[in-house]
């Protein structure tokens, strides 16, 4: 009888799922920023100029199981790659985000951070922001 990865304790189970991960693999990628706990990339995907991604450097699957020393690195990193698309971009606003599971949208089980700027004109009826998930509840 195969095990299946439910049967897999937990240490291999992780082991498994970090190696198939790409942002526990950043080998190619221009690093903006890091510090000992995550690192700022542009996202290879970008829905704007400047679309940047932070991660932690531990593998772990929803920002809600970040430690708060992991939530703090990746805070000074937001406000860093702030300043820095600010002077390259000149970004007229931003959106910040998480996807956390399948269901919101998270398509990489790594934590991930989105910094997408916005530009004046990008799309024709901003009002709302990220209420815009949901297209039908984004006007109020």
């Amino acid at each position: 009888m195969s095990e299946t990865n439910e049967d897999k304790d937990p240490a291999a189970k992780a082991a498994e799922d970090t190696a198939d991960c790409p942002f526990c693999h950043l080998e190619g990628r221009k690093i903006l920023f890091k510090n000992s706990l995550a690192c700022a990339f542009y996202d290879g995907f970008p829905v704007s100029p400047g679309h940047t991604l932070i991660v932690p450097f531990r593998h772990v699957q929803s920002f809600f199981a970040l430690t708060m020393d992991e939530r703090k690195a990746i805070d000074d990193l937001i406000l860093k790659c702030r300043d820095f698309l600010d002077i390259k971009y000149h970004p007229d606003g931003y959106n910040i985000g998480v996807n956390i599971n399948e269901s919101a949208g998270q398509s990489v089980m790594h934590v991930h951070v989105h910094i997408i700027p916005r530009y004046k004109g990008d799309t024709p009826a901003p009002k709302g922001g990220v209420r815009g998930v949901i297209p039908a509840k984004q006007s109020y």
